[in-house]
């Protein structure tokens, strides 16, 4: 058993099961007239809590702490909870306000910076909500820190004669930390470090610390990315028992491990991943029965080597996801596994989780079957080269893949029919690019581009959409425990926000009962194709979207438009697919008792609800680092000019996208040559004596001003000479 408490993971036995009886205990002990406020420690003893059970008391009081029931005074002393607070986890911002997510509760709660009380970024907290709205948004007070967030913080060292700081790279904390000379470990101006929070400070004093960790100059090579990884706490290092079990059960497949399974070595099927890819979890195969298509979507069978509740199992589940960094991938398992026996190597004896499909001319899924197999791969196929065979058609390519090129044409065939079936149901495509930054061996960028999405790279992603929702609906079927991937229907206020902005442009969507169905969302982004504000209303359409998620509940993909979905196919790098890969073995296996049914039921919600949270924390991350490299690749561009898109508009300013996506912003103060305001309706900047307006999706050149990698912003200003031609028009 398990238990997540402000995304740590935290395994306990299963006497457990008297948890909510203890927590019942404690409320009624609290509720008590005679009691009188007691210490955690107090109380401890006070109830004959054993020492072998202080850390599950110690749970107990921070679940009642989160629920509401309880409260703890500024002197540390429990007592049942005076009035109705609620909580939840406090996001800071650099300008002394924040933001509090409340579980179940549709918007954030907005913190004014004389309510912060002391709280930092990442603590979990209690508010209590403030009469009237101000602002757009509800306002609270934060009465109570339950939990501290941010042990430790990673920063920049600056020392002066008597003492040092650290001036944090995260600035939602808000606060330099002080840290006494005696305690800088020997740090240097420039030094990044890890400094461990001592005291928190108060409303007169700085928080103070110690320094635990020099993780080098700012200048060194991969410090930058190194600080990012240390400040988002992602684990580096697997603990020693991880790599050795790791070492221990990745060994060779023998023929005692493919009995019982399907033996699919003698079916041709290739990978086609990227060409650095070293972890391949999917391998695909096709052939023609009639006028259907035979599609095998092979996926490794990583539980055969991970077992449940095993040092690795347990890892993987507190880091739930692979991390992919510019410079570097921080695995969930270690490479032994996902680069050795769970990848999917080239003519290699695997093990595999296959969905074997039969699909009519029409991109309907008439059978299919989910069985263990046991394959090997015939060709490991790059996106690249897939490419060059069905678009390009380049000679040396066709004719060193000559015998596979009939196949790949049918998978082109079949990807196609299959998104024009997605198409036809309302399933939503942003074509938005990512980026591809490419580094040089210092870890310096060379070059920044999107990242092209094309033939090849569709035909999986078709493949692998197709897989995933024929295994969620046969599960959902079944009525087994299984973890689905969900995507909720949008907020009803902000489709209505965006039906009322589009019908300026003479476009509108339909709603039905407050609620919209995808193919509205996807009508209008098919008519809005070529328009000039194409890119304008595409994203205002993302805004308005929810994320999607990993529940229990099977309450369909709005996006994808479908009721069924799952991630079925990356188990090497996602926890969610390795963990219904081992509730699809056991159901095969005939397994499946009511005992292991309650099991699943109990351990669920919460591998869904740390992998969702493990998945922000990796975007996040991803995020920061790309923005701390695109704003290393513009510091040697200050002064250029660039031609980019409006992509977004605040009341301080307006961000500018390039075509090679780096984003930077002009301030509201360096527009020129009027008082502009913001028109938050229209998404517009309006010039307030002339009427000169900026709005989203628009066309502007600009100017790089400034880059600045503590804040990870660019500064973009309009170029003289656009000034000067603006006034003469003028």
């Amino acid at each position: 058993m398990f238990s997540i408490f402000n995304g740590k993971v935290r395994f306990f036995t299963m006497e457990e099961k008297k948890f909510e009886q203890r927590k019942k205990l404690i409320c009624d002990l609290l509720d008590e007239e005679l009691y009188v406020p007691m210490k955690e420690k107090e109380l401890a003893i006070f109830m004959q809590v054993a020492k072998e059970d202080r850390e599950v008391f110690k749970r107990a009081l921070d679940e009642l702490l989160m629920e509401g029931k309880i409260q703890v005074t500024k002197r540390g002393r429990y007592q049942k909870a005076e009035e109705k607070l609620l909580t939840g986890a406090f996001t800071g911002n650099a300008k002394g306000f924040g933001f509090v997510t409340i579980e179940g509760r549709e918007e954030d709660v907005y913190i004014p910076e004389e309510e912060v009380n002391g709280a930092f970024h990442g603590d979990i907290v209690q508010i209590r909500l403030l009469p009237g709205k101000r602002g757009r948004r509800q306002e609270a007070e934060i009465v109570q820190i339950v939990e501290r967030g941010i042990t430790k913080v990673v920063g920049t060292f600056e020392k002066s004669k008597n003492y040092g700081f650290v001036v944090p790279d995260n600035q939602k904390f808000g606060a330099d930390v002080f840290v006494p000379l005696e305690r800088s470990k020997g740090a240097v101006n420039g030094h990044k470090v890890v400094v461990e929070l001592t005291d928190y400070g108060n409303k007169n004093r700085k928080p103070e610390g110690k320094v635990v960790e020099i993780l080098g100059h700012i200048n060194d090579p991969g410090v930058d990315i190194l600080s990012i990884v240390k400040g988002f706490e992602l684990p580096m290092e697997f603990p020693e028992r991880v790599l050795n079990q790791a070492e221990r059960v990745g060994k060779e497949v023998s023929e005692a491990d493919c009995a019982g399974r399907m033996d699919l070595r003698d079916v041709v099927m290739v990978t086609i991943d990227g060409e650095d890819a070293k972890d391949l979890d999917d391998a695909v195969s096709l052939s023609m029965e009639g006028e259907n298509y035979k599609l095998g979507v092979h996926i490794a069978d990583v539980t055969n080597y991970v077992q449940e509740n095993s040092a690795l199992d347990k890892e993987a589940l507190t880091r739930a996801t692979s991390v992919y960094l510019v410079d570097r991938v921080i695995p969930m398992l270690p490479h032994t596994l996902s680069n050795g026996i769970c990848s999917l190597n080239e003519g290699e004896n695997r093990l595999a989780l296959s969905c074997l499909m039969t699909i009519s001319p029409k991109g309907q899924v008439v059978d299919y079957q989910i069985a263990e197999t046991v394959i090997r791969v015939d060709r490991r196929m790059s996106y690249t080269a897939v490419k060059k065979i069905l678009e390009d058609h380049d000679e040396a390519v066709c004719k060193e893949y000559e015998e596979l090129i009939p196949m790949f044409e049918q998978m082109e065939e079949l990807a196609q029919i299959l998104r024009k079936r997605r198409k036809s149901r309302g399933s939503i495509d942003f074509d938005f690019p990512e980026t591809k930054i490419i580094l040089d061996r210092e870890g310096h960028p060379l070059e920044i581009k999107p990242y092209e999405r094309n033939t090849a790279t569709k035909i999986i992603e078709d493949f692998m959409l197709i897989a995933n929702e024929t295994v969620a609906q046969h599960f959902y079927w079944m009525e087994l425990p299984f973890v689905y991937r969900t995507h909720d229907y949008p907020d009803p206020e902000k489709v209505e926000k965006l039906g009322l902005f589009i019908h300026n442009f003479g476009y509108s969507i339909k709603m039905n009962k407050e609620e919209i169905h995808p193919k509205e969302l996807q009508k209008l982004l098919t008519s809005i194709e070529g328009s000039d504000e194409e890119a304008l209303i595409s994203r205002l359409t993302l805004r308005s979207m929810k994320q999607a998620k990993y529940t229990v509940e099977c309450s369909g993909h709005f996006g994808l438009a479908c009721q069924y979905y799952c991630h079925f196919t990356s188990p090497i790098r996602r926890y969610p697919d390795l963990q219904i890969h081992r509730i699809i073995k056991e159901q095969l296996r005939g397994r499946l008792n009511e005992n292991r049914i309650s099991h699943y039921q109990e351990i669920l919600p919460g591998v869904a609800k740390q992998s969702s949270e493990m998945e922000r924390r990796a975007d996040e991350a991803e995020r920061e680092t790309e923005k701390l490299k695109k704003v290393e690749y513009m510091e040697a561009r200050i002064g250029q000019i660039y031609e980019g898109v409006i992509s977004s508009i605040t009341s301080w300013g307006v961000y500018v996208e390039l075509p090679n996506t780096v984003e930077g912003m002009i301030y509201v103060s360096a527009l020129p040559g009027d008082y502009f305001f913001y028109d938050e309706n229209r998404y517009e900047m309006i010039g307030q004596s002339t009427g000169r307006t900026y709005k989203l999706g628009q066309k502007l050149r600009v100017q790089v001003r400034n880059a600045d990698r503590i804040g990870r912003m660019i500064d973009f200003a309009i170029p003289d000479e656009d000034v000067w031609e603006e006034n003469e028009e003028g």
